[in-house]
C-alpha cells in the first residue's frame, strides 16, 4: 500500500470550489501585507466559499482535515484540534480574527477549541512556523478563523442567513443564523448557533481489543456506538462598528456554552474500587465570554499607510464533572491580548509592518484532581516585517523579539525566557502562470505552564495526580529550555485559467524539541507521560492540483488531487509520537446551473511509526459525497438544499494523531441533510 501512496504523492488536493476563482483573489489577512496566496512564498491554505461550506464540520480539526498538511486530533466528536505538519497543542496557535482564541485547547488533548468554523467567512492557515507574526505558540503554524463580528464597512442592504442541518450518525440537530446590516455610519453583526447531538454510531466495537488489553467488567466495550460521546453547544455573538472614510472602530461580544462527554475507555476506576461498579462518565462543561475591540485607520503618508489595533479579553472556564455530579477539576483561563500594527511604504515596491503584541494570562486548575498549578504568564513581543519587489522577485524578511514570564503559585520558581526569531523568503515569478518560492525561518518557543509544572514537585509517579479526562499521569519538567526550529520550505506553484496547484517540500530541524512521551510505566494501570526534550527532525511533502477539465452544456467537471506526508524522528532514533500517516486523495466536482455535487476519497497509509510505547494504527480509505441545489428566490434571495454522505463505506477509522485512537474511532457512515436560506 505504501508504494501505491508514494506513486500518488506528487498529485494533489482538496475540494475544488467549482465555478469560482475566489480562492485565488482572497486577500490573506493573517499575513500582514494583504496579498493573495499566489503572491507570497509563505505556505498558506485558505478555505472559504463553497469549499468551506462543503467541508465545514463540528470541530476545527475535522473541517480542515481534507487539506494538504492539515489533519485532525479528535478526542471524541466534541473535540477536534487542528494538526499542522504533525504539530499540535501549544505549537499551533488558533486565532479568532487575529488574536488568540484564549481557551484551554493547547493545555490538553481533551479540551475543545472555542472558535466555531461554521460561523466563519474564511479560515486561513499558515503551514509551518509563524512565530514571527504571532509569537511563541505559532512555531508549528497558525489557524485564523475570520468572521464579520466587527464589520469594516456598512453593507448596502441587510443580509440574513439561516441554516439547519441534521446528521444521522449522531442524530445531531444544528441551527445557525446570522444578520449583517447597518444604517448611516454604523454597521452591525449578529449570529447564533445551537447544536445538540447524541452518541455517535461507529462500525464495530469502540475499544480496539487487539491494541489494548480487553476492558474489565467496569468498562463496557460498546458495539456500534461510542458511549458518552453526546453534547450540546450554544453560542451567540453581537458586534457593532463605526465606519468612517479612512477606517473603522468596533466592539463585539461572544458567549459560548459547550458541554460534551469523554468516551469511556479513556479512563477507569482507581485501584481498590468495586470492579462490578459501573465506570463513572466524565463530562466537560465549558463557559466562555469574549470581548473584542478592533480599529483600523488608513492614511496617505509613506511613514504611516495603515494603523491597526486589536484588544481582546476572554474569560474561559470549564469543569470536568464526574458521573456522580462532583466537580473533579475546574480550569480557568482569563486572558488579555492586544496587538498594534503600523504599516509603512518606504518606496513604491517596498512595504513594511512594525508591530507590538502583548498577552497577559491567568491560568488555574483547581480541585482534588488538579495537576497543574495556578500561574500567571505574560508575553510581550515586538516584530518587524518588510516586503520588497524587484522585477520578477518578491522578498519578505522580518525579525521578532519576545519576552515570556511564567509565575506559578505553590512556591514554585518562576521562569523567564527571551526568544528571538527571524525569517527570509523569496518568490520568483519566472512565468506569468508559474512561480517558485523559498522560505527560511529560525523560530524559538518558550515552554508553557503545563510542560513545566504538571504534577510539580512529584516525589514519585505513585503520588501522581491523575488527569481525570485523559486518565494519564502527566509529569512536567521545570528544567526545560526553550526550543528552536530551523525550517526551510521549497515550493512550486502554477495558476492557469482552468488548472492551479502547488508542490511543497519542507525540512524542520528542532533543537531541544519538547514532547510528551509515554514512559511505558503505569500508575494504577494508567500510563505515565513525561514532558521531555531532545533534538528532532521533521521532513515532509505537500501537494495539490485542481483542474477544471470539462466545460459543456451538460455541466462542468473539475478534478482535485492531493497528497501529504510527514516524518519526525528524535535524536535517539525514536519516532515523534502521534504523527499523521501518508495520505493521498482525489475529488470530482460537478456543476450545472443550480445543481452541484462532489465525490471524494482519501486513502491513508498505516501509521507503523507511532512513537515509543504508542500503538500503531491501520490505514483506511474514506469516501465522501454530496449534492446541493440552489433555488433562486429573486432579489438576491436564495434557498439551498443539500445532502452530504461521510465515510460512505463505513470504514473503521482510528486517527494516529488522537490520544483516543484505541478507544474511540471516528464516526461511521453518516448523512447530513441541510437547508440554507439567504435573504
Amino acid at each position: 500500500m505504501r508504494n501505491t501512496l508514494l506513486m500518488g504523492l506528487s498529485l494533489t488536493a482538496a475540494s475544488f470550489a467549482y465555478g469560482s476563482n475566489e480562492e485565488l483573489e482572497h486577500l490573506i489577512v493573517t499575513a500582514p501585507f494583504e496579498k493573495t496566496e499566489s503572491e507570497t512564498a509563505l505556505p498558506i491554505t485558505v478555505l472559504q466559499g463553497e469549499a468551506l461550506r462543503r467541508n465545514v464540520a463540528n470541530t476545527l480539526g475535522e473541517t480542515l482535515e481534507n487539506s494538504p498538511g492539515l489533519t485532525n486530533a479528535s478526542f471524541g466528536p466534541g473535540v477536534g484540534q487542528p494538526v499542522i505538519r504533525g504539530q499540535q497543542g501549544p505549537r499551533v496557535k488558533v486565532l479568532q480574527n487575529g488574536t488568540s482564541a484564549a481557551d484551554a485547547s493547547n493545555v490538553s488533548a481533551d479540551h475543545a477549541v472555542s472558535a466555531e468554523p461554521i460561523l466563519a467567512d474564511s479560515i486561513e492557515v499558515i503551514r509551518g512556523p509563524a512565530t514571527l507574526l504571532y509569537g511563541n505558540g505559532a512555531i508549528g503554524g497558525v489557524v485564523n478563523i475570520v468572521d464579520n463580528r466587527i464589520p469594516s464597512s456598512v453593507p448596502e442592504t441587510t443580509s440574513f442567513i439561516a441554516e439547519t442541518r441534521y446528521d444521522t450518525a449522531s442524530e445531531q440537530e444544528l441551527v445557525v443564523g446570522r444578520i449583517d446590516g447597518g444604517f448611516g455610519r454604523l454597521a452591525y453583526h449578529l449570529d447564533g448557533l445551537y447544536r445538540d447531538w447524541n452518541d455517535i454510531d461507529i462500525p464495530g466495537k469502540a475499544i480496539d481489543e487487539s491494541a489494548v488489553a480487553a476492558p474489565g467488567e467496569s468498562i463496557e466495550n460498546t458495539n456500534g456506538y461510542v458511549a458518552n460521546s453526546d453534547g450540546l453547544t450554544r453560542s451567540g455573538t453581537a458586534g457593532l462598528s463605526l465606519v468612517f472614510d479612512q477606517g473603522h472602530v468596533g466592539l463585539a461580544y461572544n458567549r459560548l456554552e459547550n458541554e460534551y462527554g469523554i468516551p469511556p475507555g479513556a479512563h477507569s476506576h482507581e485501584e481498590g474500587e468495586d470492579e462490578e461498579e459501573e465506570e463513572e462518565e466524565i463530562r466537560l462543561d465549558v463557559e466562555s465570554d469574549r470581548y473584542d475591540l478592533a480599529s483600523e485607520w488608513r492614511g496617505n503618508h509613506r511613514a504611516l499607510q495603515v494603523l491597526r489595533f486589536k484588544l481582546s479579553y476572554t474569560d474561559y472556564q470549564h469543569q470536568e464533572i464526574e458521573g456522580n455530579g462532583e466537580i473533579g477539576t475546574t480550569f480557568d483561563n482569563e486572558t488579555w491580548e492586544s496587538r498594534l500594527e503600523s504599516g509603512h511604504q518606504l518606496f513604491d515596491d517596498w512595504n513594511g509592518i512594525v508591530g507590538l503584541q502583548w498577552q497577559h494570562q491567568d491560568f488555574s486548575a483547581v480541585g482534588e484532581e488538579a495537576f497543574i498549578p495556578q500561574a500567571t504568564s505574560v508575553n510581550t513581543g515586538i516584530f518587524l516585517l518588510e516586503s520588497l519587489t524587484l522585477d520578477l522577485w518578491t522578498w519578505e524578511f522580518g525579525l521578532r523579539y519576545e519576552h515570556s514570564d511564567i509565575d506559578p503559585d505553590d512556591n514554585l520558581s518562576n521562569q523567564n525566557f527571551d526568544s528571538f526569531s527571524g525569517s527570509l523568503s523569496a518568490m520568483w515569478q519566472f512565468n506569468p502562470a508559474w512561480h517558485m518560492g523559498i522560505a527560511l525561518s529560525r523560530a524559538e518557543r518558550a515552554p508553557v505552564t503545563e510542560e513545566l509544572y504538571s504534577n510539580p514537585e512529584l516525589a514519585s509517579p505513585a503520588s501522581c495526580v491523575i488527569h481525570a479526562a485523559t486518565q494519564t499521569c502527566e509529569i512536567g519538567n521545570p528544567n526545560l529550555d526553550q526550543e528552536t526550529a530551523n525550517n526551510i520550505d521549497l515550493s512550486l506553484h502554477w495558476h492557469y485559467d482552468t488548472v492551479d496547484g502547488f508542490v511543497t517540500v519542507y525540512y524542520n530541524d528542532f533543537q531541544d524539541f519538547i514532547y510528551l512521551g509515554n514512559t511505558g510505566l503505569t500508575v494504577e494501570e494508567l500510563p505515565v507521560l513525561v514532558y521531555d526534550q531532545q533534538d528532532a527532525q521533521f521532513t515532509g511533502v505537500e501537494a495539490e492540483l485542481n483542474w477544471l477539465f470539462l466545460q459543456s452544456a451538460m455541466g462542468d467537471l473539475s478534478l482535485g488531487l492531493f497528497g501529504d506526508w510527514t516524518q519526525g524522528e528524535l535524536d535517539n532514533n525514536d519516532d515523534v509520537p502521534r504523527l499523521p500517516p501518508l495520505r493521498i486523495g482525489a475529488s470530482l466536482d460537478y456543476g450545472r446551473g443550480p445543481l452541484g455535487g462532489f465525490i471524494r476519497f482519501v486513502v491513508a497509509d498505516d501509521q507503523d511509526n507511532p512513537g515509543l510505547n504508542e500503538t500503531a494504527t491501520d490505514g483506511y480509505t474514506r469516501w465522501d459525497a454530496g449534492l446541493d441545489y440552489h433555488i433562486d428566490l429573486k432579489q438576491h434571495r436564495e434557498l439551498t438544499l443539500f445532502i452530504k454522505g461521510s465515510n460512505l463505506s463505513d470504514e473503521e477509522i482510528r486517527l494516529s494523531t488522537s490520544f483516543l485512537r484505541n478507544v474511540a474511532p471516528e464516526s461511521g457512515r453518516s448523512f447530513t441533510l441541510g437547508l440554507r436560506l439567504s435573504l
